[in-house]
């Protein structure tokens, strides 16, 4: 079993930048790909991105490539999702999420954090 807790969302105008982060509960993180999605008003929940649970092996989506880094640190039980030139159309709940592979479906979800950005 793992919990997830995001953070790190918030209100950011257009071409700034927020950091996400997730902290995972648990033994076992390290056995776990990891992956952030995104559900905006409206829309069906995205996969944004995903990591491997070495972090060997990432996935960054098409309307975020270039822009969006998702990263881990194991020691600390910590996902990360460096989001920069931040577009309003990235304006949704960030959701963090566990699963045995990197390509989803995930098993464990968190809570959502909210993201705005701001023309």
């Amino acid at each position: 079993q793992v919990q997830l807790v995001e953070s790190g969302g918030g209100l950011v105008q257009a071409g700034g930048s927020l950091r996400l982060s997730c902290a995972a509960s648990g033994r076992t993180f390290s056995r776990y790909a990891m992956g952030w999605f995104r559900q905006a008003p409206g829309k069906e929940r995205k996969f944004v991105a995903g990591i491997s649970w070495s972090g060997g092996n990432t996935y960054v989506g098409d309307s975020v490539k270039g822009r969006f880094t998702i990263s881990r640190d194991n020691a600390k039980n910590t996902v990360y999702l460096q989001m920069n030139s931040l577009k309003p159309e990235d304006t949704a709940v960030y959701y963090c999420a566990a699963g045995r592979n990197l390509v989803p479906p995930y098993d464990y979800w968190g809570q959502g954090t909210q993201v705005t950005v701001s023309s």
